[in-house]
């Protein structure tokens, strides 16, 4: 996401940076072995692991009308008139994913796409709607729409899904924005009644989530005594967690604040579930 933004005021959202975005994407992950970077070259196939080019879900474009159908996705992503954004983000998404133009790692860029488009076209100064988790909670219906569209043409249904899920996510960032706020005051308000230093750190703490004393002492300027002793007393009110478990080096988390980020993690893979995607 950060690569893509970076180069988004020199560059347009084309073929060209989805190609890039992808490379970064699979870097030393899941799927580094399959061509990052690179459209694919050969036929995949969507469906139960273990399935086959003749007993798959679905199967995409052949390489051929594949190309076809991304430069057609390219000139609808250069299209600024004929539709509300959020209705064609909901479109990009779902073609994105039909034509599934990579071995690996499909899900994934398509999700990013959506938020680099609204930061492209300037509707969020950030990336921070977060449409993924609402895609993951909802996995089974999002799968079920997408194949509606493929199969019976549904794009109504496909489209009332996803602007459900973009105004639920919208409410979401803004409750937690309002929270991080509330919080924070709460959490100087706390610090300070310690000390300077321990209000400093809290501070502090917003951008540097995870830290151990020696990071304390350089981001405060003290010594380190000092530093221990900001770092034990705002463990102690309950706003650092020790998360090694060890007497020394010990590495503390911002636990109430990366809190309210926080909810359990549906047991989902992270893509539309595929078969071994080449032959």
């Amino acid at each position: 996401m950060n690569h893509g933004i970076s180069r988004l005021p020199d560059f347009p959202l084309s073929l060209r940076l989805i190609r890039e975005v992808h490379s970064v994407l699979l870097t030393g992950v899941r799927g580094e072995h399959k061509d990052p970077g690179e459209f694919r070259r050969s036929q995949n196939w969507i469906g139960p692991q273990g399935c086959t080019l003749a007993t798959a879900t679905f199967v995409p474009p052949p390489v051929p009308e594949m190309m076809d159908a991304l430069s057609d996705l390219e000139n609808f992503l250069h299209d600024r008139d004929s539709l509300p954004l959020t209705i064609q983000c909901a479109l990009i998404h779902l073609q994105f994913e039909t034509i599934h133009p990579f071995l690996d790692g499909n899900g994934r860029v398509g999700r990013l796409l959506i938020a680099l488009l609204m930061h492209e076209r300037s509707v969020l100064k950030q990336p921070l709607l977060y449409i993924s988790l609402y895609l993951k909670r909802n996995r089974v219906e999002y799968y079920d729409r997408l194949m509606d569209v493929r199969i019976n043409g549904n794009w109504e249904g496909w489209v009332k899904f996803f602007l459900r899920g973009i105004a639920e996510v919208a409410r979401e960032s803004a409750q937690t924005a309002q929270n991080i706020v509330g919080f924070r005051d709460e959490g100087l308000a706390a610090a300070r009644a310690k000390g300077k230093h321990e209000a400093a750190l809290l501070d502090m703490l917003f951008e540097h989530p995870i830290i151990d004393v020696r990071a304390a002492e350089k981001m405060l300027g003290t010594s380190y005594v000092t530093a221990a002793q900001a770092v034990s007393n705002l463990e102690e009110l309950g706003y650092l967690t020790e998360i090694t478990g060890q007497k020394r080096n010990k590495i503390y988390r911002f636990s109430r604040y990366l809190g309210l980020f926080e909810e359990p993690e549906p047991a989902t893979a992270e893509d539309e579930p595929s078969a071994s995607n080449w032959p």
